[in-house]
């Protein structure tokens, strides 16, 4: 049983429920940043602006990590069609339920383009080995030379939205 000092007229039953379920959001929100995907470890600090300026970098962090996982959705393990999804469930109380383009995606593990599907792990390291280079012959005028993407980073790239 769930309470809330909310009226009913300003939040339904379902909307009780998902909320409460939604908390697992803010668990696994707060797992990420201790553990490989932020890698943010406890820190001493012990004046008042530094513990704020920590809570921000750290809280920044996650926002940027949220805003990745939407944009990679499409090439991760994640589900990319939550309509769906809440479309198979019978009701708010029952288990979550995948889309069926979920489904496909895991079962096949290639996304609908023909990419092998990633975890949001496995997709960082592999964008990481993009390299950016500053060469510099002595007597010629330095340049920046930045490696090809493979096909798997370059859709990674276009679907972050971002320009090399």
């Amino acid at each position: 049983m769930l309470r809330t000092s909310v009226a009913a007229d300003r939040l339904s039953t379902t909307d009780v429920v998902a909320s409460y379920k939604s908390l697992a959001h803010v668990e696994r929100a707060f797992r990420s940043l201790k553990t490989v995907e932020i890698e943010l470890r406890p820190i001493h600090h012990r004046k008042p602006d530094r513990v704020r300026a920590h809570v921000f970098l750290c809280m920044l962090a996650y926002y940027v990590e949220w805003h990745m996982r939407r944009a990679l959705a499409p090439i991760l393990f994640q589900d990319d069609d939550r309509p769906a999804a809440a479309k198979a469930r019978k009701s708010i109380v029952a288990p979550a339920k995948r889309s069926p383009r979920a489904e496909a995606k895991a079962a096949s593990k290639l996304t609908d383009d023909g990419f092998r599907v990633a975890s949001f792990r496995s997709c960082l390291t592999g964008l990481a080995t993009i390299t950016r280079n500053e060469i510099a012959a002595r007597g010629l005028p330095s340049f920046t030379k930045i490696s090809k993407p493979t096909a798997a980073q370059s859709r990674a790239i276009e679907l972050l939205d971002i320009r090399l």
